[in-house]
């Protein structure tokens, strides 16, 4: 049963729109708790003031000496039946004042003073628990003072004072908003370019390649013990595949000297018939070991900088294996667009691909057909052949070390392996074409 994951998030992403909505919260926080402290604290009759000026803009009026009244105009009953304690006193320029609502004892020797004052906030005096207010009103009798409490409403005065205060803030968010989001990504990515460096080198760690190993420098101090723990792994990686190396390479010389006893005995041999039988089995174990020193010393092999030409090689390929192919009944050929192809790369190593190509034909193209060696202007090289083809499921278990196509081929499994090898030292790539009527191997480089 297959369980279905999330793909990862980006830790980019991630960081980049928290911090900026966290940012953004904390504008929007400072921006409440300003108008909450100035509801609170600096004008608590704020939204007091702002309604009753709406209320008294047609309460207000003189009479035909002067003299202010209150009108309790429908808007002004309403506005009272909805704060409760409302009070107020009006003057205008003169100590003669108007009252209307209960005003407290603690205010009434103010009353015469009021005119004199344009704004002030009366509060925290000893058994007076109740504030008061003085502003300046516009009202159809003229600019008046009044000096005026009652119940106010907490949420009234924020909205209030936040809708007074908007040039403020609005501007502010127009600017630290898109800002916000704009810096911190770039902010976030440059504390992670540390992590792109490792991402990038991350592909071009390679065993065959000693020392090579994660960078630090630049990388959250939070990531490096998950760095410093990966090194720890290559480094025991690389002392196993070292070790492995040198085995085999040890193995493979020391079998040498056995294989040539077991010649030189079998060439004493009077049965020509076991003898012929016995030479082949040898000649397949020599291959086999000279192989295996060929794969383990192209794979320790870093040195794929020198200048070659592809053309040249190729060539001298076919003309070495020209003899063996035709004795196995093939034609065999070469082919180049143009007459030099250089490359940087190893020389050996290159030849050895081509010849293990072309070798890989004369076993598998059924001893008949053509076998051709063709190179292109752009440093592709093809071999191919006429033979029965590879079946689609094994096309790419070929390059595996030991796979044989079939149990009985005369071959070790190692020479298409060595050829992916190489050609993966030189960064290029070889593919398959195969069909039922042959099999071409391409090297691009």
């Amino acid at each position: 049963m297959a369980v279905e994951t999330k793909p990862n998030s980006s830790l980019w992403w991630k960081l980049s729109w928290q911090l900026s909505v966290i940012f953004a919260g904390v504008i929007a926080a400072v921006i409440i708790g300003i108008s909450v402290y100035g509801a609170i604290i600096l004008s608590p009759n704020i939204s007091l003031k702002h309604e009753l000026g709406a209320a008294l803009v047609d309460a207000v009026g003189r009479d035909s000496q002067g003299r202010l009244f209150i009108l309790e105009t429908p808007h002004l009953r309403a506005f009272k039946a909805e704060n409760e304690g409302l009070w107020f006193v009006i003057a205008a320029g003169d100590p003669s004042t108007v009252s209307y609502g209960p005003v407290p004892a603690a205010y009434t020797g103010l009353a015469s003073y009021i005119y004199l004052v344009k704004d002030a906030d009366i509060r925290g005096a000893p058994g007076v628990g109740e504030a008061a207010s003085i502003d300046d009103i516009e009202t159809a009798a003229g600019n008046i003072r009044v000096m005026y409490g009652g119940k106010t409403n907490l949420s009234s005065s924020f909205l209030t004072l936040a809708a007074a205060t908007y040039p403020i803030y609005v501007p502010l968010l127009a600017i630290a908003v898109p800002a916000i989001f704009l810096t911190v990504p770039r902010i976030v990515s440059r504390a992670l370019a540390g992590l792109k460096d490792v991402v990038k080198k991350a592909p071009e760690i390679d065993p065959r390649r000693a020392g090579r190993r994660l960078p630090t420098t630049d990388v959250p101090s939070e990531v490096i013990p998950l760095i410093v723990a990966f090194n720890s792994i290559l480094d025991r990686l690389e002392k196993q595949f070292q070790a492995r190396q040198r085995f085999l390479i040890d193995a493979a010389h020391e079998l040498r000297t056995p294989i040539a006893i077991m010649q030189t005995r079998i060439e004493g041999m009077s049965d020509d018939r076991e003898q012929r039988r016995l030479m082949a089995d040898v000649a397949r174990l020599g291959e086999t070991a000279e192989q295996l020193l060929d794969f383990e010393r192209n794979d320790q092999a870093t040195d794929v900088h020198e200048p070659v030409d592809l053309v040249e090689i190729a060539r001298s390929v076919v003309a070495d294996l020209a003899p063996m192919a035709i004795a196995g009944g093939y034609e065999i050929s070469f082919e180049s667009d143009v007459d030099q192809v250089e490359r940087q790369g190893s020389r050996p190593a290159l030849q050895r691909a081509i010849s293990n190509l072309v070798r890989n034909a004369i076993d598998h193209g059924g001893n008949k057909g053509a076998i051709s060696v063709m190179v292109s202007w752009q440093g592709e090289i093809a071999v191919s052949d006429e033979g029965p083809g590879i079946p689609a499921d094994q096309r790419e278990q070929v390059f595996e070390p030991f796979y044989r196509l079939t149990p009985r081929s005369t071959g070790a499994g190692l020479g298409l392996s060595l050829v992916k090898q190489i050609v993966a030292n030189h960064h290029g790539q070889v593919t398959i074409d195969s069909a039922p009527s042959g099999t071409t191997f391409k090297i691009w480089l």
